[in-house]
């Protein structure tokens, strides 16, 4: 690790050493394969679903442009991390430049807002469409998506700028080993020698009105739709329209289950390992579970991806 010398007894360090699950060699091959699976699972689950939506006619819906926004976001999420970390688990190189390590922190924040009020306008669309189907089309035109979507990635872009700013500003000088596989907030929190308890308001601010008021809004949607649903009278008819909803809120409990046990805490609370273990959740498992979540009943889609296939195989094959 290099350092330049400045003023008082701190130095300036130009990289971050990262935990990487295992200081044991024989299970850098293991580890390895196991995350570039996790990795190509999700490349390609992901880019299956976000092409067949592009390519086909059918499916340029409001409901269907949400979820090839998510499955780019998922796409993005898991790639602000997985890259480096399957090049340190290989290499056993497990350093980040400070650079690149706030870079990775702004990245990582900014999807996973976005991803919240994402969750959150897919949970009206699902309201508008249960709640007040005749309306539909006016209310969520795709006009009105797109423009819902460009604010989405506005703001949740725009949102962790402070936080990032004022951690790009933290004096390291007691320890540069980030004991988490990525650069995450509490980490690198827990070894700054600066005063943390701005950003760590600021974090709470930002859980309260980014998670917690995204996760309210969206449980209220459900909460009319479990109610329209209920006064249903076909057996029928409310097994139709909860199927409608039921991968959405699969997506929903895996995710704020996951980030509400990672970051809604106080950062004395920190464990290495079960923090870890929900950050590969939440960037891991959500984004590689999710195409499977919102595909797999679809019949519309799955229908489309076929026609799709066949059409492309047969191309080749001639």
């Amino acid at each position: 690790m290099v350092y330049t010398l400045t003023s008082g007894n701190q130095s300036k360090f130009t990289s971050f050493t990262v935990q990487c699950f295992s200081e044991n060699e024989d299970l850098q091959l293991p580890l390895f394969l196991t995350f570039l699976l996790v990795y190509v699972i999700i490349l390609f689950g992901n880019t299956s679903v976000s092409t067949t939506i592009s390519l086909s006619p059918k499916l340029h819906t409001p409901m269907y442009m949400f979820l090839g926004n998510l499955s780019f976001l998922d796409i993005s999420y898991t790639s602000t991390t997985f890259p480096k970390l399957l090049h340190m688990v290989y290499t056993q190189q497990k350093t980040i430049s400070f650079t690149g390590c706030i870079t990775q922190l702004y990245f990582v924040m900014a999807l996973a807002c976005t991803e919240c009020f994402l969750l959150t306008v897919m949970a009206y669309d699902r309201y508008v469409a249960i709640c007040h189907p005749f309306l539909y089309n006016s209310l969520i035109s795709l006009k009105h998506c797109a423009r819902l979507v460009t604010v989405v990635w506005v703001i949740g872009f725009l949102y962790t700028i402070p936080q990032t700013l004022l951690t790009a500003n933290m004096s390291f000088c007691s320890s540069h080993h980030i004991d988490h596989f990525y650069c995450d907030l509490i980490p690198l929190l827990k070894i700054s020698c600066s005063d943390t308890s701005t950003i760590e308001v600021l974090t709470y601010v930002v859980g309260v009105t980014v998670v917690i008021n995204t996760f309210v809004l969206t449980s209220v949607s459900y909460v009319f739709i479990i109610h329209t649903i209920l006064n249903i009278h076909s057996s029928q008819g409310r097994q139709k329209a909860f199927s409608t909803c039921t991968s959405h809120l699969t997506c929903v409990t895996i995710f704020y289950g996951t980030m509400t046990c990672s970051y809604m805490r106080p950062t004395k609370s920190y464990n290495p390992g079960l923090d870890s273990f929900f950050a590969l959740l939440y960037i891991a498992l959500v984004p590689m579970l999710n195409p499977f979540i919102y595909t797999v009943r679809n019949k519309e889609f799955n229908g489309v991806l076929n026609r799709l296939v066949t059409k492309h195989f047969f191309f080749y094959a001639d």
